[in-house]
């Protein structure tokens, strides 16, 4: 399949789907993971509470238990902090939240402040890239812990439950490591695999980004995970093999020939037995293997100590006041505080969900942001009814209660990834049982409080969205194509050096890579934004066709693949 696709000038407002946002597909390959691990984180605090005689005080340990979601893509070591991170956001948040409840019973007050944490919940989570779940945990917790009734005197106890429940998800989400040390490294490894296999059996620009992104993501993975191990060092060779196969298949593929590439059904197999709980595989060295191993080395020891500045650049970068999040982080604001008052005026005596709604809604455009409008909604109307359909028998006792609240925790992991609007449908009845715990409350009022807040957060929210305009979208898509042509230049250099020196060219091809990731998500974004001004698309797929030209020159000189053909461009 050659890339000689041209791309029209996107109009102003685009076209929005309906059926394609409700498609449902597969499910992720580690949905389990936080499925489980919330069930588990759960499950303690519920039980001690019930041996207590106070499950009324579910909601602050559920705060903290929901931190259980996070971090399941990252290597332990970088989990570690990460979700240490999550819990003590976490617990400033419900913090704010308590006070404020705690201090003022005016729903103008709380709605406003519950818009201020929801804006910047959502600025913080995209600027660090913590997820998924993302910002929508935080502001599920943090809304609804508003509108509870709240004594100052309460609080630090009530944060003290948090804390402790946040422990306990912390030990849930790292415990694994005493079990399967490498687990994260062995599946974004068969991620790649699967991704340059799938490239492989139907090349394109599509299947040709899927299996970039997935190799990078392989390679953050394994330089974060700490000291090579055995394991590690076997799986680095195969993520090389699936470089090699995504290099072998270049735009215009006289650069470079493949040299015997792996089939896409061995690199599957690899991916099977990498995913597996038995031996990595071991497959026959790539050629210039060792020069390749030998860069990665080089680089995990440049990076050591270097991983918590960088992050900090790039929170601080996020929060700059030319950052393309901005103007996200202000629809959040907006669109939360004008759900909340309509939901307020609407006589909802708790308009929390309206806000969450709205907060739930808010993604990298203004199409993506429709899509989740359609998902949530549609997941919402048919979680009301579940719920209206279980109320009766988890009213039967409190261990008939908190085994529903486990079970739609559970429900909601597993079919959140084949779609939001499916994962939505175990969400609600789970976050309603939740009042259960304080006291009963009438079945109407529940269900038509819900559908109301639905409504109402779907519609003002998307209406931010549209009216909020992310011109910035347009600046990010120009400075990542001025990257990857930086990043190309520095791998032409390398390539043109008398002398091959490993470690540059390495590092070369390696930011060359995450360049062309950040470069088509960053044209992904803009494509998807409306009033944007026209976007530079021919150049987009001039300078990723070239990038990825020259990243298969690059595979060529360190050995991965054949010499290209004496009048191949790089």
């Amino acid at each position: 399949m050659s890339d000689t696709t041209t791309w029209s000038r996107q109009p102003s407002v685009r076209r929005l789907p309906l059926a394609a946002p409700l498609r449902l597909v597969r499910p992720s390959d580690m949905w389990f993971k936080p499925a489980l691990s919330v069930v588990v984180a759960t499950a303690v605090p519920d039980l001690v509470l019930l041996a207590a005689d106070r499950l009324d005080l579910v909601m602050y340990t559920m705060a903290g238990s929901l931190c259980a979601l996070y971090g399941h893509n990252l290597p332990y070591a970088r989990r570690a902090r990460a979700v240490a991170g999550v819990v003590v956001s976490m617990v400033i948040g419900m913090a704010i939240s308590l006070v404020a409840a705690s201090l003022t019973s005016s729903a103008t007050v709380l709605i406003a402040v519950g818009a201020v944490l929801a804006a910047g919940q959502k600025t913080l989570c995209d600027a660090t890239r913590i997820g998924p779940p993302g910002p929508v945990i935080f502001t599920f917790v943090t809304s609804a812990a508003l509108f509870a009734p709240q004594r100052l005197g309460q609080v630090p106890g009530h944060l003290a439950l948090t804390l402790a429940a946040g422990a306990i998800a912390w030990l849930v989400a790292v415990g694994p490591v005493l079990i399967r040390r490498e687990g994260p490294e062995r599946r974004a490894t068969a991620r790649a695999l699967d991704a340059a296999a799938a490239h492989l059996a139907e090349p394109g620009p599509r299947t040709r980004h899927a299996a970039a992104a997935a190799v990078h993501a392989a390679w953050q993975c394994l330089l974060a995970a700490g000291r090579p191990t055995p394991t590690r060092r076997a799986l680095e060779r195969l993520v090389v093999h699936a470089e090699t196969a995504t290099a072998a298949t270049a735009p215009d593929a006289s650069p470079a020939v493949p040299v015997p590439a792996p089939d896409p059904d061995l690199l599957r197999a690899w991916a099977r037995q990498a995913r597996a709980r038995g031996p990595v595989p071991t497959p026959p060295p790539a050629p210039g293997t060792s020069d390749e191993l030998f860069g990665i080395d080089s680089e995990r020891v440049a990076r050591r100590g270097t991983s918590r500045r960088d992050a900090r650049r790039a929170l601080l970068r996020g929060l700059a006041p030319g950052s393309p999040l901005l103007p996200i982080g202000v629809r959040a604001l907006i669109g939360c505080a004008l759900a909340g008052y309509a939901s307020q005026a609407a006589g909802v005596g708790r308009p929390y969900w309206a806000i969450v709604t709205a907060a739930s809604l808010y993604q990298a455009n203004v199409t993506l942001s429709w899509n989740r409008a359609l998902q949530r909604t549609l997941g919402n109307l048919i979680g009301v009814l579940v719920f209206a359909a279980v109320l009766p028998v988890s009213r039967t006792g409190p261990l008939a209660l908190i085994g529903f609240c486990l079970f739609f925790g559970f429900a909601a992991e597993a079919l959140i990834t084949r779609n939001y609007w499916l994962g939505s449908v175990a969400v609600t009845p789970m976050a309603l049982l939740v009042l259960e715990f304080g006291g009963t409350h009438p079945v109407g009022e529940l269900i038509g409080d819900r559908v109301l807040d639905t409504v109402i957060g779907a519609g003002t929210g998307l209406l931010a969205a549209v009216l909020v305009t992310n011109r910035r979208a347009g600046g990010r898509l120009e400075k990542a194509l001025a990257a990857t042509e930086l990043a190309r230049a520095r791998a032409v250099s390398a390539l043109a050096a008398p002398r091959t020196d490993p470690v540059a060219l390495d590092a070369a091809r390696r930011g060359l890579t995450g360049s062309l990731v950040e470069l088509r998500d960053a044209d992904d974004t803009a494509a998807g934004e409306w009033w944007q001004r026209a976007l530079p698309q021919e150049q987009v797929i001039a300078a990723e066709r070239a990038g990825h030209r020259t990243l298969a020159a690059t595979a060529t000189r360190q050995g991965l693949l054949a010499p290209a053909p004496e009048n191949g461009a790089v």
